[in-house]
């Protein structure tokens, strides 16, 4: 019997991946890697002197456009397979993500009269501008004891959908007229991929708080905020929404012509990049969590009844997995956090120890962490360099280093760095216990999952439970593709039910992490200590971080981009 296969498209933040996958065996044949040329626009508008303002995270529509054929004509070269044998193509993007287009569903950047206006532009979802906004969503939310709060843990974060719509109207209120639809990514990637307007019910569950038998929250509540967000949110909701697990249409002719596909190959509908790891994971049931750690870290878990935990970003019914509740995560950095010490803050002769050993700097700084132990940490760190997307919701939050002497080398503060980053999601875990979720092992992806033995074996020991791991390079694309058989159906050689495709196409675990007698009586003491730094900054005091972060100048709500 001759073998099919589904191919996986993962848009990231950085850059976009495919994968070739077996849908018989799971078996990766292929895989392909487009770096976006702008990347994140955090500093200066393309084209432009125009200086973006603090905590402005923007993105060009152009990378999507040119990654979506670099990596379905480079990915079918590269896997042999034939044309006629990819049954299937499963989509997955970041996500809250959100473009603002025109009737034509064309992102208004391209539009030379729009252009030198950055809310023209894609805010991703590191785009952490629009936290007045998000406040002033809670107050109202609260005030009117709206039920979408229960969904996301009672609070609207500065990453989603409305906040981002919510500035445009207030500081730009030409692009917000412009603007026919606002659309997460992965919906647009859909789009551009099929033709077909569609919004997918795992994204506008978990960004926009949609839900199958509510539908968005009431019109009333968008008025009470402001007519002109009701009228908008209105104009979106005329697109449909469709489940996570059906099939959103198919390969079109001009997309085919250019990479060799067919045109009718099933695509899926468009899943965040967070959840779809559920399904390469194996994660179809209760007790085991999956964690994403890379640049940012999402956690993630089923359960059979609804819990509302403050904090998260997502408990809804059937989005994950058919008959559970998806219970969703995140902390704003972890990689990053690492990342930005070893650029900023290492002195050059670590890097000269990496490079006479041939060793990564995070090798050498692991290393060196792992000599100092819980026994011997003499520094407490909060991990909020990028706000806290935890259960504290905060982006304004910035983050602390307590404990510092004339002694402290640089390895002391990395490993309270990293050590912090596994104690505020111990604070999750504490509230999910205390929600009644059963919670016994831990499946973990990512990069730093494969890439940093001694931080895994920190966090096994920290959060007090086996955390398991996949040698897979591509758990977000595989689940992309899982999608993507799905899309398929069994009569066209994929599978009919999300359940029988994660059977056959999910990794397997290779590596387990056990929680250590000794570290684990060490970190508790350490906690300890944590938490009481986390509550006084992270609650009672929370106007400090946000001082120390935005400083005593002038700080205006909206800047003026127009001539």
């Amino acid at each position: 019997m001759k073998h099919k296969y589904s191919i996986g498209l993962d848009f990231g933040t950085l850059a976009a991946r495919a994968v070739m996958v077996d849908v018989a065996t799971g078996e990766e044949l292929a895989t392909s890697t487009f770096g976006y040329q702008d990347a994140v626009i955090d500093r200066v508008l393309p084209g432009t002197d125009i200086t973006l303002p603090a905590d402005f995270a923007l993105q060009n529509p152009r990378d999507y456009k040119e990654a979506i054929v670099s990596l379905l004509r480079d990915i079918l070269q590269r896997s042999g397979v034939g044309a006629e044998d990819v049954i299937g193509i499963g989509v997955d993007s970041t996500a809250s993500t959100v473009l603002a287009l025109d009737g034509d569903f064309e992102p208004l950047c391209i539009n030379p009269k729009y252009r030198d206006n950055p809310h023209s532009w894609i805010k991703m979802w590191k785009h952490h501008s629009p936290q007045e906004q998000a406040d002033r969503i809670n107050e109202a939310a609260r005030l009117r004891g709206e039920a979408f709060l229960q969904h996301c843990g009672g609070k609207v974060s500065a990453e989603w959908y409305y906040p981002k719509m919510m500035e445009t109207l207030e500081c730009a209120p030409e692009i917000f007229e412009a603007a026919e639809y606002f659309v997460e990514l992965g919906d647009w990637i859909v789009y551009l991929l099929t033709g077909e307007r569609k919004r997918s019910s795992a994204i506008a569950s978990l960004h926009s708080h949609w839900d199958s038998e509510r539908g968005y929250p009431p019109e009333a509540f968008f008025q009470s905020l402001n007519p002109q967000m009701a009228e908008a949110v209105r104009k979106n909701a005329r697109i449909p929404v469709c489940s996570i697990f059906s099939k959103a249409g198919t390969l079109k002719p001009e997309i085919a012509a250019q990479t060799g596909l067919l045109e009718g190959t099933a695509v899926s509908m468009a899943d965040t990049d967070s959840p779809v790891a559920l399904f390469s994971l194996g994660v179809t049931q209760e007790n085991t969590a999956a964690l994403i750690l890379g640049t940012s870290s999402v956690f993630m878990l089923l359960s059979k009844k609804a819990h509302y935990i403050p904090g998260a970003m997502a408990s809804v019914k059937d989005q994950m997995m058919p008959g559970f509740y998806g219970n969703m995560f995140g902390q704003s950095a972890v990689g990053d956090v690492l990342d930005w010490f070893v650029t900023n803050m290492l002195p050059y002769k670590y890097y000269l120890e990496a490079r006479e050993n041939d060793e990564s700097i995070f090798d050498v700084m692991n290393r060196y962490m792992e000599r100092i132990g819980p026994e011997n940490a003499q520094v407490l760190a909060l991990d909020w360099l990028n706000g806290s997307r935890s259960l504290l919701q905060n982006t304004n939050l910035s983050g602390g280093l307590i404990g510092l002497t004339l002694a402290t080398k640089p390895e002391q503060i990395y490993q309270a760095l990293v050590e912090s980053t596994a104690f505020e999601l111990k604070t999750i875990l504490e509230a999910i216990t205390e929600a009644g979720i059963p919670l016994e092992q831990i499946c973990a992806c990512g990069g730093i999952s494969r890439k940093s033995p001694a931080i895994m074996q920190m966090f096994a020991d920290i959060l007090e439970l086996p955390i398991s791991t996949v040698a897979s390079r591509e758990t977000v694309c595989r689940g992309a593709a899982i999608l993507g058989a799905v899309a398929a159906g069994a009569d066209n050689g994929g599978y009919d039910t999300i359940s029988e495709a994660v059977e056959s196409m999910c990794c397997k675990p290779t590596v387990w992490y056990q929680p250590r007698r000794e570290a684990v009586k060490g970190y508790r003491l350490r906690y300890e200590q944590y938490k009481k730094l986390y509550r006084y900054f992270g609650e009672e005091n929370s106007e400090i971080m946000r001082f120390v972060k935005k400083g005593t100048g002038e700080n205006p709500k909206c800047l003026s981009f127009s001539e």
